[in-house]
């Protein structure tokens, strides 16, 4: 790859973290690993992160907690979810607190390895798209939802609004196609850029953005639903 990416690894199971390490290491990635959420936190303190390995289930401090605070201290790159289980709950527990990915355990390393670039590819052109300076400015309005391509910002009413990368690549795509109605397959598979095959985490990624640019998220002014169909944001 063009640039040495440096992807952490967290998981208690030593047999696992190192597999992963060796197919990570084999793809030219720069790897560092932890046991548990509090060692994740404290590597990810110290070192620059392009993303992140997080298995759910950890002693000390789990995945979702782990989760949580790296999101409090701002830090924007992908985290792919790691679980035994393949239950909903901790599926949208996860995304709900910002993670991008879910694998469900047991899994092929040829899945994991192609999630991983497939993120950090996005995350490369997120980064990209923040650092570009002196361009021309490329806003898209409707009412008072304002997005700028060139400085990768959201603003409600004047109002910075903070989104992930994913959410800001979903509303970036609604707001510049105004009253077009997308399925959840069609965003999955022009913002993840694959074959749609999780279209569930559209669903959380929407219910996500709404909490963070509607006043009233359950009478959205912007991003709306059409049952049955898909999403789209309004002309006004």
């Amino acid at each position: 790859m063009e640039k040495s990416y440096h992807v952490l690894i967290v998981e208690d199971d030593k047999e696992i973290r190192d597999g992963i390490e060796i197919y990570l290491k084999n793809q030219g990635y720069e790897v560092s690993k932890a046991a548990n959420g509090r060692e994740g936190l404290d590597i990810i303190q110290k070192e620059e992160i392009h993303l992140a390995i997080v298995d759910v289930m950890m002693p000390v401090m789990d995945g979702i907690t782990m989760l949580m605070k790296l999101r409090m201290m701002d830090k924007e790159f992908p985290v792919i979810m790691l679980s035994a289980k393949s239950e909903e709950v901790d599926k949208i527990m996860g995304l709900n607190m910002g993670a991008d990915d879910y694998v469900t355990k047991p899994f092929t390393p040829l899945e994991l390895l192609a999630r991983v670039n497939s993120h950090l590819r996005r995350y490369s052109k997120y980064l990209s798209a923040l650092n570009d300076e002196g361009k021309g400015e490329h806003i898209y309005t409707i009412g008072g939802l304002e997005l700028n391509e060139d400085t990768v910002e959201v603003s409600v009413d004047g109002e910075p609004v903070k989104l992930t990368p994913m959410e800001f690549r979903i509303v970036q795509l609604l707001i510049k196609n105004p009253g077009r109605v997308f399925s959840a397959d069609e965003i999955y598979e022009r913002v993840w850029n694959e074959k749609a095959v999780n279209t569930d985490t559209i669903m959380v990624h929407v219910r996500n953005i709404r909490e963070k640019i509607e006043i009233d998220p359950r009478n959205p002014k912007y991003l709306k639903v059409v049952w049955g169909v898909g999403y789209k944001i309004d002309k006004q």
